[in-house]
């Protein structure tokens, strides 16, 4: 008869090997901070080896304190807020629903398709010599240079959202007995929205870079309006304000929609 012969068991194996705890990862907020801090560092050594006159961070600030304490940056900073905001808005506005008619109707995406993509290969900076002539002087172009860069950017995204839903999901929506308002308002909408999002955000980052070209049009004041001045009198430093000015307020605006896209797609599965 075989004899089944086992191995001694030891304590070790008897007892439950722990796991070793996880690493925790480095917060992201950790990550923003470094790169910040090596870009200064790069800048403050790009400045000191003299690289195409390139002001140091040190003439920058100093130029932004003076800026700041006779008010002119604060006023350009509304001037320029105030028509990126409007134009922003209204583009975002306008572009939402012609989006949703695009992607729910094929009669209206067969009229408006076309438009849309025409326009979206003309730059929005082509159309200023055309909205000084229709328009003047005034802040009616400089808001519809804005307001066109916004509309094109979002109203694709939207468009995209819609026609990306599950047919699925829509046929579900039926079969258990909702109508066409409905299946657009509990399917439609909510599904589209992760896309709307986005594409406001680069709706967002297009005004902005459509800013300081709005702002040639006979501005008066205006972060575009004073860069362009600053270029006359080779004053590199405001030059620089007037960029890290912009870029910080995008940054701002963009970070207020990230924060709304979180809360408003809280069910989408993120990494």
């Amino acid at each position: 008869m075989p004899i089944d012969v086992q191995p001694p068991r030891t304590r070790g194996s008897e007892t439950t090997r722990t796991a070793s705890p996880p690493r925790r990862a480095v917060p992201l907020l950790a990550w923003n901070v470094i790169a910040v801090v090596l870009g200064i560092g790069i800048w403050t050594v790009l400045a000191r080896v003299g690289v195409s006159g390139l002001p140091g961070p040190q003439a920058v600030a100093v130029r932004a304190g003076e800026l700041a304490m006779d008010g002119t940056l604060l006023d350009d900073s509304l001037a320029s807020l105030r028509r990126v905001l409007i134009g922003f808005a209204l583009g975002t506005a306008l572009a939402i629903p012609v989006g949703f008619l695009m992607g729910w109707y094929r009669t209206a995406r067969g009229l408006i398709e076309p438009y849309v993509q025409f326009f979206r290969t003309i730059p929005p900076l082509a159309v200023i010599p055309l909205a000084i002539l229709l328009m003047g002087i005034g802040e009616t172009p400089k808001i519809f240079v804005i307001f066109l860069a916004a509309f094109l950017s979002c109203v694709v995204s939207t468009f995209q959202g819609v026609v990306s839903v599950e047919r699925t999901m829509i046929n579900a929506a039926r079969v258990l007995g909702a109508n066409d308002a409905v299946v657009f308002r509990r399917v439609i909408v909510p599904a589209s929205t992760p896309f709307i999002l986005v594409g406001m955000r680069v709706g967002l980052g297009a005004a902005w870079a459509t800013l300081v070209a709005a702002e040639l049009i006979a501005a008066q004041e205006g972060l575009g309006y004073r860069m362009q001045q600053a270029q006359i009198y080779y004053d590199l430093p405001s030059i620089f304000v007037g960029l890290i000015t912009i870029g910080v307020l995008g940054l701002i605006m963009d970070r207020l929609l990230l924060t709304a896209e979180k809360r408003l797609t809280g069910w989408q599965e993120r990494r």
